[in-house]
Order: C-alpha cells, then sequence, then structure tokens
C-alpha cells in the first residue's frame, strides 16, 4: 500500500485524565516539529495544526526542534506528562526505522510509546538520472548498472534515508551494484545529478519537480504503486520492470499510547475532515502531496508493514545507522 516516510509523522501527544475529556482540550497544544521552518513537513503540518485548532477551538504551539534525526522531536514528546498537551511531526523517515531502525520500531511498535491517529497523504520518490547518462528508462539503467559494477553513483540525504533504502531495495531486486553518495542536503544531492556529478538519485517528487520540467534531470520512475498526476507520463518502477517495487513516502499522525480511545477517534474524525477540504487538499498538492485518509487501526498496520520491510532491506544491505 503506501508507505514511506514521509510518515508525516504528525505526532500528537494530547493527554488528558478521563475525568477531563468532555472539556478535552482544556489548555494550548504544543506541536514539536522536527524539521527547520520552512520545511515541506513545517508548511504541510503548520496547515493542518491551524485548521485543527479552529474545530478544537483551543490554541496550538508549533515549535521547531530540528537535530539528530528527528530523536529530539520524539523525545520531547515521548516525556510529556499527563497534565501537558504536546505534539510532534515530523517524517517517518524519524519516526519508525531508518536512521534508528531499532530504537525507533521499540518506540512506536513494541512498547506502545505511540499511537496511530490519522494518516495525512502521499508522496512519491522519483527515480532520476542525470542527462548525460545514456540511459532512457529503467531497463537501460540496470543494463548500464550491470555492466559497470560499483561505477554509478547516486545521491541520498544520508547513510539510511529513505533514498538510500529505496535504491538498495532496487540494487537487491536487480542484481545491480551503486556506488552511494551521501550528502547533508537534498538540494545539493539533486543539484549535482542536474550539473552530472553524479548519475542517480531517487529524491522527493516536490523537490525534483523544477527541474524534471526544465529538463535539468530526466525521471525514469516514480516509485508508488500508481502513477502520479504531476508527471503523469512517467511510469511506477513496477511499470518499468520491477514489479513489487514501492517505496513512497507517507505522512501521518501520531500520539503517545496513553491517549484516551475517545480522544483518539476525536482527533483522527477531526484530522480526516480537515483532509476533505478543498484548501487544504489544493495546499498538499503543491508540494505533490495526494490525500490519504486511514483509520487508527489501518495506520498501525501500515507502520508495521513498512518496519519489518525496510529494517529487512537494511540488514540484507548492511545498512547501519550514522
Amino acid at each position: 500500500m503506501i508507505r514511506f516516510v514521509w510518515a508525516l509523522a504528525l505526532s500528537l501527544a494530547t493527554l488528558a485524565p478521563a475525568s477531563a475529556q468532555q472539556n478535552w482540550p482544556d489548555k494550548p497544544i504544543r506541536v514539536i516539529v522536527p524539521l527547520p521552518a520552512g520545511a515541506a513537513v513545517d508548511v504541510v503540518g503548520r496547515l493542518i495544526m491551524t485548521k485543527l485548532a479552529e474545530r478544537l477551538g483551543q490554541i496550538i504551539v508549533v515549535e521547531n526542534r530540528a537535530g539528530a534525526s528527528g530523536a529530539l522531536a520524539s523525545e520531547v514528546v515521548r516525556e510529556g506528562g499527563a497534565g501537558r498537551l504536546h505534539a510532534w511531526h515530523g517524517d517517518l523517515d524519524h519516526a519508525c526505522h531508518y536512521r534508528h531502525p531499532e530504537r525507533q520500531a521499540v518506540l512506536m511498535i513494541r512498547s506502545r510509546i505511540f499511537a496511530p491517529v490519522a494518516l495525512i497523504g502521499l508522496v512519491p520518490y522519483t527515480l532520476a538520472v542525470a542527462p548525460k547518462l545514456p540511459a532512457n528508462n529503467l531497463q537501460e539503467l540496470l543494463a548500464l548498472a550491470k555492466a559497470k559494477p560499483k561505477t554509478l553513483s547516486y545521491s541520498t540525504v544520508g547513510v539510511a534515508s529513505q533514498g538510500h533504502l529505496a535504491a538498495e531495495l532496487m540494487s537487491t531486486m536487480a542484481g545491480i551494484q551503486l556506488n552511494h553518495v551521501p550528502y547533508r542536503t537534498s538540494s545539493q544531492a539533486i543539484l549535482d545529478l542536474a550539473e552530472g556529478r553524479i548519475d542517480i538519485t531517487f529524491g522527493l517528487l516536490g523537490t525534483m519537480l523544477p527541474l524534471l520540467k526544465e529538463g535539468r534531470i530526466r525521471a525514469l520512475a516514480v516509485t508508488t504503486e500508481k502513477r502520479t498526476a504531476d508527471i503523469p507520463d512517467v511510469p511506477t518502477m513496477a511499470e518499468a520492470g520491477l514489479p513489487g517495487f514501492e517505496a513512497s513516502l507517507w505522512f501521518a499522525v501520531v500520539a503517545p499510547a496513553a491517549l484516551p480511545p475517545a480522544l483518539l477517534t476525536r482527533l483522527n474524525r477531526e484530522i480526516n475532515a480537515i483532509l476533505g477540504e478543498p484548501e487544504t487538499k489544493r495546499a498538499l498538492s503543491a508540494h505533490a502531496i495526494t490525500v490519504e485518509l486511514s483509520t487508527p487501526e489501518a495506520l498501525r498496520e501500515t507502520i508495521r508493514v513498512d518496519i519489518e520491510k525496510w529494517r529487512a532491506i537494511a540488514v540484507r544491505a548492511g545498512v547501519k545507522a550514522e
């Protein structure tokens, strides 16, 4: 189904004692964002939080706590006590498993510290190549990689990032060997692709779209199960020759496990209603995000499946968190 991680893990830690639930929320809600202000996650999260504040009749304060691959933000939420309202939103890259595969999986699933609330949306990663590379489709790229093992380079935003694991999945499925070049920022990783210093990348479509439209990089496939309306002529990885490949990014809202079921249900209902508004859909679409709705139970299963899938890929490829 959907996965990945931009798990807008909009993690909403909103605790209230049973006796106070009727008038909940009775105090401001604190939202912790694990990325700098202005990032796509931040922009989308602030829009949804503004609308949620109106529906709940309460102030929602958004704070940016970037650093440690999202660990700083998750710890703020996890350590929040019962009488305080917190929230954290980020992506599954930070929420579940990539950079902290064991620790985050334990936090979210086994120890039940976080409870899934609602799915937000889905954004595809795009397999793109430098214009100079003599590969016009996925099959030509794989053939070139097989003919030159460990020669073709691919850029990512870091070891164990979504792009890194997507490339490892492709390599495993196709039986190829590539040269990984991690970068500190996605903008530099994509710029070097456009300049021909890197051969391949798996990047977020929203980030890559301007360069794709300018013809500075070339898209070979998208990682979602279905084609995207932003580049409808570009096939999926499965259509292009790797059946079963899927590595898209999704956003979701999660809360501390102690959140009472009635409040969890209410948050799911309110957020789904916000996502159904035309203004919200347009705003998410501007970042190449397609709205996806879910129940808390379905979201928990999505997270569980992703953790198992990507942990296995990381172990098989020998990927270790930095």
